[in-house]
């Protein structure tokens, strides 16, 4: 059900915080160094990522025609999401200091490296934070598979949509295999149409992936097995990926599309944390501290950690409620809420 947010109606400012409670917030932060770059960190990272990704790649050369190559399959799929949180990380240009140097990180570790379209997914990711989970909004609720409001739920009209919402706290995971498809397939989309930032260079990234994904797989491995690695990678790939991305909002409070509430309570409210320690932090890409960094989208990974006593001790003091759980109770809750909204009303469920 959807839920306005508790708080003031004020409208806040995210680039400025003018007259809000964020405005305080982002003294303290500023004031703490967390929005300073952590270039360094960051080349550490970029070399240790794409020293491991070439290396995985040699690993497939080396073990050549085996259905051991399924253990690389695993390890591709692992490597590949953490090239994805590096351009994730670009897109919000937490990297570098300038706009072009964070581009074309991004579009190296999206489109050359893991084949999908930077500028599409920036777009759509920089409207997923201006409206977290907020109908008609965020492209992050707006799934054919999946409802994730009753509305949703009730609007779908196939034989099969309707088997899916009903049963979606079943088909989650499941689907979550698909997601790296449906990645591709859009950023096929995206670059195909007009109007997409550096589409001539994401064509061409976007290509010479391609090429040499395939090239290196059917070059080594028969067709067969060449078939069977491209399809447990990609689907480890995209179950990695929704697994780092299904604990941050869903389950949590829905927005109309007219809601009204300030920026810190719309980004505070909708989201939610992931309690753990480095190895949480290094699996979900820093996306644990999903409160930080709705607040800040462009504050460095490193920093999130850091922040979070801060936001939370002053979200505490305004009475805004913080959400913080396990990695195993962020799935059941996410999972709760399919359920909740995907079933059908008793009257319909007696029919």
């Amino acid at each position: 059900m959807t839920r306005p947010l508790a708080g003031p109606a004020e409208r806040g400012n995210a680039a400025s915080g003018r007259g809000s409670d964020f405005a305080e917030l982002m003294r303290q932060i500023r004031d703490a160094g967390l929005l300073e770059r952590r270039t360094g960190y960051y080349l550490a990272k970029i070399a240790v990522t794409g020293g491991l990704s070439v290396a995985a790649w040699a690993l497939f050369i080396v073990v050549g025609e085996s259905w051991r190559q399924l253990t690389v399959a695993a390890l591709l799929a692992v490597i590949f999401a953490q090239l994805g949180f590096l351009g994730h990380d670009a897109g919000h240009r937490q990297i570098f200091r300038t706009k072009r140097a964070n581009d074309l990180a991004g579009l190296l570790h999206a489109d050359l490296a893991i084949g999908l379209s930077y500028g599409w997914w920036v777009d759509k990711h920089n409207r997923h934070h201006a409206h977290p989970n907020t109908e008609a909004k965020d492209p992050d609720i707006d799934i054919g598979a999946l409802a994730f409001t009753a509305a949703q739920a009730r609007a779908k009209r196939g034989r099969v949509t309707r088997y899916i919402a009903r049963h979606q706290r079943y088909l989650f995971f499941p689907l979550l295999l698909l997601e790296a498809v449906l990645l591709h397939k859009s950023s096929i989309q995206a670059v195909t149409a007009r109007g997409l930032p550096h589409r001539g260079w994401e064509v061409l990234l976007l290509s010479l992936h391609t090429a040499g994904y395939l090239t290196a797989v059917l070059l080594v491995l028969s067709p067969l097995k060449a078939a069977v690695f491209i399809v447990v990678q990609q689907g480890l790939f995209g179950l990695y990926l929704g697994c780092s991305f299904a604990p941050n909002h869903k389950g949590m409070p829905m927005l109309a599309a007219n809601d009204q509430s300030d920026f810190l309570r719309r980004q505070v409210l909708t989201a939610r944390n992931v309690r753990g320690n480095w190895l949480v932090d290094f699996a979900l890409g820093g996306l644990n501290y999903q409160i930080e960094h709705h607040l800040f989208p462009n504050m460095p990974r490193p920093c999130l950690r850091r922040a979070q006593p801060l936001v939370r001790a002053f979200c505490l003091q305004r009475d805004v409620a913080y959400c913080e759980t396990t990695l195993w109770r962020s799935y059941a809750q996410a999972i709760r809420h399919l359920h909740d909204v995907g079933r059908p009303p008793p009257a319909t469920a007696a029919a």
